[in-house]
């Protein structure tokens, strides 16, 4: 009766701890709990440890584990696998920190004896149970000195965690060994997805966010691309660098859009249920997909911060050695190798360290959602040195605009233009280094408190998946979606600012001269130059300091070097810089030259004051017969006079003055002012 007595009692202790255990949803806290498996009663102990010598978190995850050896144990092919089998997935509780192992003559004859029966049933013997793992010894299972007193199942509440055994990744989240997948220090295991921190409200916002953004972000720069191709010769150095700025952006704004049009389908790993995993963010190269999104916005990104470097250094290069555009132009094929390759050469070392990854929130695959050293070296670093790279040489070239707008005595006119293109570098500067460097702050933060979020998420979940919990948690955290959301903001928006220097009135002009059709551009852009002519950057800079000299021109060529140029271009700042035009005015500067030769007397008449040979004249067309014709005019009066004397003045006044109108008409040809050095040609001529 007694004994009844103590077997009722008992069998509610036991039901009440399994009642206490199923509703707090976990294992108890790596403390001793009693044996529930089935297969295990009735040995030497009635208390285990969890988690067990295979890594199992509880008894339930090792009864599924024990399910392929029930055969084999109901047929009895041996009196020491139930034993050894229970040894391993239901370990005798003993002190905190030590494992006690079966021995292995234990395993070789439980292996030896069921060996036969295993292949029937077609099993193998499990590598973790492979015999060679366990001491040398003859002692049974358990050893009396691995029976605690306090061993026994007790009502009293369990100890607390007495050590932290780290993260151990739950059965749901593990992925096929192999493909190198690492979550929080596990092999083999990856992060939920779409995220492990948000909810699914939040996430459907912060895509559609995400979304609207890089539509905005993708027309802006793809208008810029569009402004370039209509007229290329408009965009060159040192302003060039801005036209693969904006293509190097719009490639990130369309993977953005293409990430939000994905959803999870590239991301994420699809669930399992049937084999119990869930859906885990895509780690690695073996998705296809996610490695072409992930090289192409991590390559774009990259060359996008060294195009804006070598923007900042080709305006360095016009302010400080001025530098002329042809001088730049030479140096292309340096500035598309270093801001094209070393990109590549981050992207593709990235993929041989297997560094992809997917990020739920926003579709895409990038780098650094949970690998640290990745997001510090392969991303905050290049970005930090291209923003003290180019901030350095930003200010260099401000500083030396500056010194050339004080010490050089310009015209109102080209002082108005320099400074308007400082404070157009200074604002397209601000609208591209405020996004970036709210980016990196970003980044920064999330990789400060990256290890305490996920400490956190730990810590909830650990009941959740059966996996300890860590100890001894002093804080926690989550992180905040804004902080997310102007991440994706500031990365968009970086490409934005390049719509801001191509938006102007001859961009207005360019766009209605091509929807309007080419035939009218051209006469459309010719009228308008002069009131639309942008500044440039290679002709205000082109100058030494020092005062202006005032000279007089008489027909030689006073055309500079192509990176130092004389005042003569300073004077024709506000003419459009081209081939033809240069040409156009050494012709005029030759004619007038020679037009310099002639003389006017106070009746009007032209009489030839000196002479020049044929070899001297210019060799272009019908400007030598235009400046023969004072000459033939003088000779014609002078043989018309003494030919027909007094009687025919009548005739011969009718005949001068149509000689003379054809003199007039060509002194006016050739005296025509077409710019600055013209005039002063002109000038020269007339004093001559």
């Amino acid at each position: 009766m007694t004994m009844d007595l103590l077997w009722v009692l008992w069998s509610l202790v036991t039901a009440s701890m399994a009642i206490h255990m199923e509703a707090g949803g976990s294992h108890s806290m790596f403390t001793c709990e009693p044996i529930t498996l089935r297969m295990c009663h009735d040995l030497p102990y009635n208390s285990t440890f969890m988690p067990n010598l295979l890594n199992h978190y509880d008894q339930q995850t090792a009864a599924l584990a024990m399910e392929p050896f029930h055969p084999m144990v109901n047929l009895e092919c041996s009196p020491d696998l139930r034993t050894f089998l229970c040894a391993l997935y239901t370990p005798v509780c003993t002190e905190y920190g030590r494992m006690t192992l079966p021995c292995r003559r234990l395993c070789q004859r439980a292996r030896a004896e069921c060996h036969q029966l295993m292949e029937i049933f077609g099993l193998s013997w499990p590598e973790e149970m492979e015999c060679e793992r366990f001491p040398e010894c003859e002692d049974p299972y358990p050893r009396p000195a691995d029976l605690l007193p306090s061993s026994s199942v007790t009502a009293e509440p369990p100890a607390p965690v007495q050590r932290d055994y780290g993260f151990w990744c739950p059965r749901e989240l593990k992925v096929d060994p192999g493909l190198g997948y690492t979550f929080l220090g596990a092999r083999d295991c990856s992060a939920p997805c779409p995220s492990m921190h948000f909810h699914r409200d939040e996430l459907r916002f912060a895509r559609y966010f995400v979304g609207v953004v890089s539509i905005v972000c993708l027309s802006a720069t793809l208008f810029t691309f569009l402004t370039f191709l209509i007229d290329m010769a408009r965009f060159r150095y040192p302003e060039r660098p801005i036209v693969f700025y904006a293509v190097c952006y719009m490639m990130v704004a369309l993977v953005y859009f293409l990430g939000f049009l994905l959803e999870d389908r590239v991301a994420c790993n699809p669930a399992s249920p049937g084999r119990f995993r869930a859906a885990t963010v895509t780690q690695g190269s073996h998705n296809k997909a996610c490695t072409l999104l992930f090289m192409t916005l991590y390559f774009f990104t990259m060359a996008g911060g060294a195009w804006w470097v070598v923007l900042t250094l080709t305006w360095f290069l016009a302010a400080v050695p001025k530098w002329g555009s042809e001088a730049i132009e030479k140096k292309a094929l340096i500035f598309h190798a270093a801001a094209w390759g070393l990109p590549g050469i981050l992207t593709v070392t990235l993929l041989a360290l297997n560094k992809v990854e997917g990020d739920g929130l926003s579709g895409v695959c990038f780098l650094g959602m949970h690998d640290r050293p990745a997001l510090r070296w392969f991303l905050l670093a290049p970005l930090c040195f291209d923003v003290v790279l180019g901030v350095a040489l930003l200010l260099a070239g401000i500083a030396a605009l500056n010194r050339v707008r004080m010490e050089i005595p310009l015209e109102k006119e080209n002082q108005d233009k320099l400074v308007k293109f400082m404070i157009r570098i200074g604002v397209f500067s601000a609208l591209y280094l405020v996004p970036l460097l709210t980016v990196i702050g970003c980044y920064m933060y999330e990789h400060s408190y990256r290890p305490l979020w996920e400490t956190s998420w730990v810590q909830e979940k650990c009941r959740h998946y059966h996996i300890p919990c860590p100890y001894q948690v002093k804080q926690t955290s989550h992180p905040d979606l804004a902080l997310f959301l102007i991440k994706y903001l500031m990365t968009l928006v970086v490409g934005i600012p390049s719509v801001f220097w191509v938006g102007s009135k001859k961009t207005c002009f360019e766009w209605a001269s091509f929807f309007h059709g080419h035939r009218r551009k051209d006469s459309m852009v010719k009228e308008s130059q002069q009131a639309l002519q942008e500044p440039d950057l290679s002709q205000l800079l082109l100058r030494e300091p020092g005062p202006p000299v005032a000279r007089k021109s008489r027909g030689t060529s006073t055309q500079g070097t192509s990176t130092h140029a004389s005042s003569t271009h300073l004077a024709m700042l506000d003419e459009p810089a081209s081939a033809s035009t240069s040409r156009a005015g050494s012709v005029r500067s030759k004619a007038s030259s020679h037009h310099g030769s002639q003389r006017r007397s106070r009746d009007g008449r032209c009489t030839a004051t000196s002479f020049r040979p044929a070899e001297e004249r210019l060799p272009y067309g019908s400007m030598p017969r235009l400046v023969d014709q004072p000459r033939q005019c003088s000779a014609t009066r002078l043989e018309s006079q003494s030919r027909h004397g007094s009687t025919q003045r009548l005739d011969g006044q009718s005949r001068h003055g149509s000689t003379r109108d054809l003199c007039i008409t060509a002194q006016a040809v050739q005296s025509t002012p077409g710019n600055g050095i013209h005039r002063v040609v002109e000038e020269d001529g007339a004093t001559a």
